[in-house]
């Protein structure tokens, strides 16, 4: 006898949407659970070694602590006050605003030059400079430091070589001059990271398009005119962009001041930085608690930079929304 065989049951629709639903849903928790696998341990050294510090600094900087001994006085707003009528702490933000002034224009005219000779087709081996120009990048700060100082000693440094085979007399101390030092590290500086500045501006002139270059030069603009009323208005918007965060690199410039300079010769390279490093751990009896005030007051000031960084980018937005 013939076995009849039933067929299968058949199934909504809707239990298949439902079922489809449940399995991406399971997908996606499987997913967001490795995410956040790996993530956890940049999450967790993030928050020991960046928030937590910049938390506490809060806390320090309302109390007298010398960070040896386990007692805190509670002062309040002393610290501040302390910092703010410290001559040596206005200094120090003299010379950090003399050092912005010096290395901002440096680098945001220079590399755009550069970046303008660079993105042209016509240039041989230009990928070749360009990673030239960047290679002093991506060197370790401190090590530029220590080895610029050797470069530019007074006695045997290759610059002082140099400047005697030019016909200088003798070699010039121009880490060890105040009027020179200052100078002399915003050079190493601009010098130091300079190609990331030109990058940024490689970037925005390619976002020009060739065919606008190619009708200008049909129209027969020369060069300066294809530059002036081509090329600088397209770049208004990066301009303001690249300005504001190259103005907020040159606050960050411990490392290589540190390791040229130490804030020498008598205080006259001392930027916020090194003024913060001096009483937190040179000083004889470190003041962690004035120290801390000094960075609040700085990261403060930083925080200033960076709205204006908000505002630049509005602004570059609505100018690229106009042009376009």
């Amino acid at each position: 006898m013939a076995r009849t065989i039933s067929p299968p049951p058949a199934v909504a629709p809707t239990d298949l949407a439902t079922s489809g639903r449940r399995r991406r849903g399971i997908d996606t928790r499987r997913q967001t659970l490795w995410i956040w696998a790996f993530l956890t341990p940049t999450v967790v050294l993030y928050g020991l070694y960046t928030l937590y510090p910049i938390v506490a600094s809060y806390w320090y900087s309302l109390v007298e602590w010398n960070g040896f001994s386990s007692g805190q006085r509670f002062v309040g707003i002393s610290n501040y006050q302390a910092v703010l009528a410290d001559p040596a702490f206005w200094s120090s933000v003299r010379i950090t605003l003399v050092f912005m002034l010096l290395v901002a224009p440096a680098r945001i005219l220079l590399s755009l030059l550069l970046a303008m000779l660079l993105n042209s087709p016509k240039l041989p081996l230009r990928n070749l400079f360009r990673t030239v120009y960047f290679l002093p990048v991506v060197t370790t700060t401190a090590i530029v430091g220590v080895v610029m100082q050797f470069v530019f000693d007074p006695a045997s440094g290759p610059f002082t070589a140099f400047l005697k085979a030019l016909g200088a007399d003798s070699g010039i101390d121009f880490l060890g001059d105040s009027g020179t030092a200052l100078a002399t590290a915003a050079a190493v500086y601009v010098w130091k990271f300079f190609g990331i500045t030109m990058v940024y501006w490689l970037a925005a002139l390619q976002t020009i398009p060739a065919d606008l270059y190619e009708a200008a030069r049909i129209d027969g603009a020369g060069a300066f005119g294809i530059f002036r009323y081509l090329t600088l208005p397209l770049l208004m918007p990066f301009l303001l962009i690249i300005t504001v965060l190259t103005v907020e690199d040159t606050f960050h410039a411990f490392d290589l001041m540190q390791t040229m300079t130490g804030g020498g010769p008598f205080f006259s390279t001392e930027i916020i930085e090194i003024y913060i490093y001096r009483w937190a751990f040179s000083a004889s009896i470190p003041q962690l608690g004035f120290a801390s005030a000094a960075a609040v007051l700085f990261g403060l000031f930083v925080m200033v930079v960076g709205a204006l960084q908000a505002w630049a980018l509005v602004v570059a937005r609505r100018g690229r929304k106009e042009l376009s």
